[in-house]
């Protein structure tokens, strides 16, 4: 490709990022606002939420980035200054994050002082990883030690993505008590049904999950301790105002492992939300009153005005990004289809994007864009790419090539032949490039909440992590019917735009 080309790549590629900038995808630090930010599971809810309450009863300005996927997407958003502070746990923190396993108190506070970051307050409880099993299977199996599993092979394992991953996770415990299982991947909030109904053995669990008498499971000890404390506390950087640490040192040592089994239990269970779990305990320990309890939906259910909402959010998130991506993809395919060898270049270019797992996708931009919808908008952007330009470049050259001698033949220079000839012929096949990666970029979009991007995957995360089926629908439901009316809006374009002998 000659230089001005390559140029010209480059500066297509860096549109959405212009565009992501210029719609305030990026995140950037506001004056006299505490970003209180949480991972995607249920007492990390409840914690930013007692962070929360407990600031704003003070007179602070508090902004939620609640959800963020796992452990490296909450402590990037919180590097980048994205978030101010998230609920932690040591153990996380000195093997996964710092990489030194032997880490604790003193030590570790100077270690994250090195990286801009300090422990507001430890809250007094212990939430270590755990092995689990049906009691059923626990007692026909004799199963009390996780060393026990090492008898019985054929057991179905299935753990959290992150713990299969983790430092502290599957290959290190499987490798340390000699296992010999093979582990599959399942996501958290769908592992204790799969244990109830049969469909797996044995599973990860926190020991404060108000869940475990629920499914009536049984935590194997760890006899050969491998297991680190992971005590709970809340990490700040290190530019938090003084005043707001002030505050959240209250939360220190209030917090045992029943009390937090407890509250963890009125979320999952009662379903009351983590807002008001929070607001009735801060109420009850006379830190702050329920004026922030009341206001969150998860406690009665979604209404329409938030449905409405997280569906402008997508909608806006996917027409972003397919609009960039028809204004990189179409003009491109265009310039290069007369070059098969720089076009076929770009096809893979487009695939090997495709490979990339979405959740991945956002974890890797977020130290250069930040969190909200400048990851998200850059990740559809590049998903939408690989159906938009393979199927111009196939629609082009399927033209037949004697339509395209005749246009020779009768004077019409290369411009006029692809005005007049090859863009008509191309379009059915074109619109069906466009109609995919819309279709493709609503499914995807709902991942954009793990970045708190927003959108209909808000409800839908949440829903999973705190097992309520109403979230869980309220954010499903309209998803599929905004692809369902994208496909309809599509159908109509095409008959608009494409005159019938063509489409036939």
């Amino acid at each position: 490709m000659k230089p001005r080309g390559r140029g010209l790549l480059c500066w297509l590629l860096l549109l959405p990022l212009v565009a992501s900038r210029a719609y305030g995808g990026v995140t950037l630090p506001q004056d006299g606002v505490i970003r209180v930010g949480s991972k995607s599971f249920a007492e990390s809810y409840l914690l930013a939420e007692l962070a929360a309450q407990l600031l704003e009863s003070e007179g602070f300005t508090v902004q939620r980035k609640t959800g963020l996927g796992g452990t490296l997407i909450a402590y990037e958003a919180l590097q980048q200054g994205a978030i101010d502070l998230y609920p932690e746990y040591t153990g996380t923190l000195s093997r996964v994050i710092l990489k030194r396993p032997a880490l604790t108190g003193r030590p570790l506070e100077v270690a994250l002082e090195k990286r801009g970051l300090q422990l507001v307050a430890p809250l007094g409880f212990n939430n270590g990883y755990a092995i689990v099993v049906p009691e059923g299977l626990a007692r026909k199996l004799s199963l009390d030690t996780i060393s026990d599993l090492a008898s019985y092979p054929e057991l179905r394992v299935g753990f959290s993505l992150e713990f299969l991953n983790r430092e502290d996770g599957w290959p290190a415990l499987r490798a340390y008590y000699g296992l010999p299982q093979a582990a599959g991947g399942i996501e958290h909030a769908l592992a204790y049904p799969a244990l109830d109904s049969g469909r797996l053995d044995v599973t990860d669990a926190d020991t404060t999950d108000g869940q475990l008498g629920t499914f009536a499971l049984r935590l194997l000890e760890d006899d050969r301790q491998f297991f680190p404390a992971y005590d709970a506390v809340l990490l700040a950087r290190a530019d938090l105002p003084p005043a707001a640490g002030g505050v959240l040192s209250r939360l220190g040592g209030i917090i045992d492992d029943a009390t937090m089994r407890g509250l963890n239990r009125r979320v999952s269970e009662e379903q009351l939300g983590p807002a008001r779990v929070a607001a009735e305990f801060l109420e009850a320990r006379g830190l702050a009153g329920d004026a922030h309890g009341a206001r969150a939906p998860t406690a009665a259910g979604p209404g329409f005005g938030h449905i409405l909402r997280h569906t402008l959010t997508h909608l806006k998130l996917t027409g972003i990004a397919l609009g960039l991506a028809c204004l990189v993809a179409l003009p491109g395919a265009l310039l290069l289809y007369r070059r098969p060898r720089v076009a076929r270049a770009l096809l893979y270019a487009t695939g090997l994007v495709q490979t990339v797992p979405a959740l991945a996708l956002l974890a890797l931009l977020i130290p250069l864009v930040g969190l909200g919808q400048a990851p998200a908008v850059i990740a559809l952007f590049l998903y939408s790419l690989l159906p938009v330009v393979r199927n111009t470049l196939a629609g082009l050259f399927g033209v037949d090539p004697l339509l395209k001698q005749v246009a020779t033949g009768i004077g019409l220079t290369p411009l006029q032949q692809l005005l007049r000839v090859e863009l008509p012929l191309a379009m059915p096949m074109i619109l069906a490039g466009i109609r995919t990666a819309a279709v493709i970029s609503i499914g995807t979009a709902t991942l954009a909440a793990f970045v708190g991007a927003g959108g209909l995957g808000e409800p839908i995360i949440t829903g999973l992590t705190l097992n309520d089926h109403r979230l869980i629908l309220a954010g499903a439901v309209p998803a599929a019917l905004l692809a369902v009316a994208v496909e309809l809006a599509f159908e109509a374009l095409e008959r608009l735009l494409i005159p019938r002998h063509l489409s036939a």
